[in-house]
């Protein structure tokens, strides 16, 4: 190769590089400036989360539900971490563009992905100009970035009758860049410790929950972890506490919704239309219960539910304080962010603790977990119940709405199914002697009446211990104590199944989450030495 050939094709590669630096550069300062302005502007939003909220909205079940298998409730952090990946290396192409001269088409293409996120944030609830502002004024900063780092067309030399090239020099390339970034990485910092202004940690620290009634204590909140748990090493506790609750929502971002602002409307087939605010709630009469929450992706064997004492006010009485009118059938609630389900009228009116939660395990709801307050409602999965940040309750006709996921595949209805989970041991490991084989079982609001372990599918089922309960609203522990001595030595395949309350047993067909949850018997394989 000559040397000209050899120049050319380095400095070709040198520009691309250049490129890359530039166009990640722009992305990152414009996305910094933009967590900036979100400090500064309470109520505002990041770029990356409408857009990436627009995207679990429309991410098909399939999807969801492999994300959910593989990442757990760490699959929102995959998503951001994924939409950031998407945003650099679309950051990275426009560079590319602009140090290779086709500087109008990296800017069209970082206005257009400026729109993008405009239009993300606009389609949102309550589209405003402070929600607008982090994603406008961080596509101009990306645009600014651009046109002084990028190489662009001036005057015509009078000499070659070519136009001169326009911008800075490599040396000055560097510093510019280290200049722009340092103080881009210290205006991103600034703008997430201004955002922890608003965030409701030191709100929640100072409310005081109001006692509740004594003649309501003993309707299922009352009552130790002690009194309940068989004290098995290995089965998850009987209240989870609030930081290992699973949690599973479509909100990319947990909203951050201080109670002084949260307002509740009831409407609808309703007589007397209603508004509440936190304080309304904190003066009603208080109810406290543990209840079992599911969701509907967890698998048979899964970790996607738990049990934990909730405190609020019944939402049957409320509701009755609204009026229900003919063809009620439906109670749409709605949250801050826009999320919608669908629960039954007549479950919610059925008698059962249906709440508006304030409380979680004796402490204000944490953020994830809904605060200011929630729906819990026994006995149907969270897709159809359990509305963290409800902002809004509309009642209807059955068949005159479809909340968030029942355009996508799922049931409309969503009672929790009779599932037993194997804890300890795990599967694969080695025991000899006597061998504690527990977990927990749950058929919420039918209550289990006996959980069965059966070893390598022959011969009869044999009854496990169970642990005590409240109410039929929580899941149970249960353990059966397997004696060795005299079993064969090898791999034994260990399975159980619950009895729900009614006397009817837990489904043994396999069967996958979608449309209306996962059934079948939870498998393990231990090994006898």
């Amino acid at each position: 190769m000559n040397s000209g050939l050899y120049a050319e094709v380095q400095e070709r590669d040198v520009s691309r590089w250049r490129g890359v630096g530039l166009g990640l550069l722009a992305t990152a300062v414009g996305l910094a400036v933009a967590e900036l302005v979100v400090g500064l502007f309470r109520g505002s939003s990041s770029p990356v989360v409408p857009v990436g909220q627009e995207f679990i909205d429309y991410t098909p079940k399939w999807l969801k539900d492999w994300a959910i298998e593989q990442f757990g409730t760490s699959d929102k952090a995959v998503l951001v971490a994924g939409a950031l990946i998407v945003i650099f290396v679309l950051g990275a192409v426009i560079g590319i563009l602009a140090v290779k001269g086709s500087t109008g088409l990296a800017y069209g293409l970082t206005g257009a992905i400026g729109l993008i996120g405009a239009w993300a944030v606009f389609i949102r609830p309550s589209p405003t100009l402070g929600k607008l502002m982090p994603t406008l004024v961080g596509t101009v900063v990306s645009l600014a970035v651009l046109w002084w780092l990028s190489p662009r067309q001036g005057p015509v030399d009078e000499e070659t009758g070519r136009p001169t090239i326009m911008g800075p020099d490599r040396r000055q390339f560097v510093q510019g860049a280290v200049g722009i970034g340092s103080v881009a990485a210290m205006a991103g910092g600034v703008g997430r410790l201004m955002q922890r202004r608003f965030e409701i940690d030191s709100e929640r620290a100072d409310i005081v929950l109001p006692d509740v009634e004594s003649e309501d204590a003993g309707g299922g909140g009352s009552g130790s972890e002690d009194e309940y748990s068989l004290g098995v090493e290995g089965i998850e506790s009987f209240i989870v506490p609030n930081d290992n609750f699973y949690r599973i929502d479509t909100a990319l971002v947990v909203p951050q919704v201080a109670k002084d602002t949260w307002k509740l409307s009831i409407s609808g087939l309703v007589d007397n239309e209603l508004e509440l605010t936190f304080d309304d709630l904190l003066a009603r009469p208080q109810m406290e219960r543990q209840i079992t929450l599911s969701c509907v992706s967890n698998p048979v064997g899964g970790e996607l539910v738990g049990n934990a004492l909730w405190q609020g006010v019944s939402l049957a009485d409320i509701l009755n304080e609204a009026g229900l009118q003919e063809g009620a059938e439906q109670v749409v609630s709605r949250s801050v962010d826009d999320w919608t389900c669908g629960s039954p009228t007549d479950v919610i009116m059925d008698g059962r603790d249906a709440m508006l939660a304030i409380a979680m395990n004796g402490e204000p709801l944490p953020a994830q977990h809904g605060y200011p307050v929630r729906i819990v409602v026994p006995g149907l999965f969270g897709y159809v119940s359990a509305t963290k940040w409800v902002t809004d309750i509309r009642l209807t006709r059955w068949e005159d709405f479809d909340a968030y996921w029942v355009p996508r595949g799922w049931s409309k209805l969503g009672p929790v199914k009779t599932m037993a989970r194997i804890d300890t041991p795990r599967s694969g490991a080695n025991r000899s002697g006597e061998v504690p084989i527990g977990g927990v079982a749950w058929a919420v609001h039918r209550g289990v009446s006996s959980v069965q372990v059966r070893i390598d599918g022959a011969g009869d089922w044999l009854e496990a211990e169970l642990g005590g309960v409240p109410s039929n609203d929580t899941w149970v522990q249960w353990v059966y104590r397997w004696d060795t001595a005299g079993v064969e030595p090898g791999r034994h395949i260990v399975e159980v199944r619950a009895i729900d309350g009614e006397g009817v047993p837990q489904v043994e067909e396999p069967k996958a989450v979608a449309p209306d949850g996962a059934q079948g018997y939870h498998r393990i394989a231990l090994d006898v030495e």
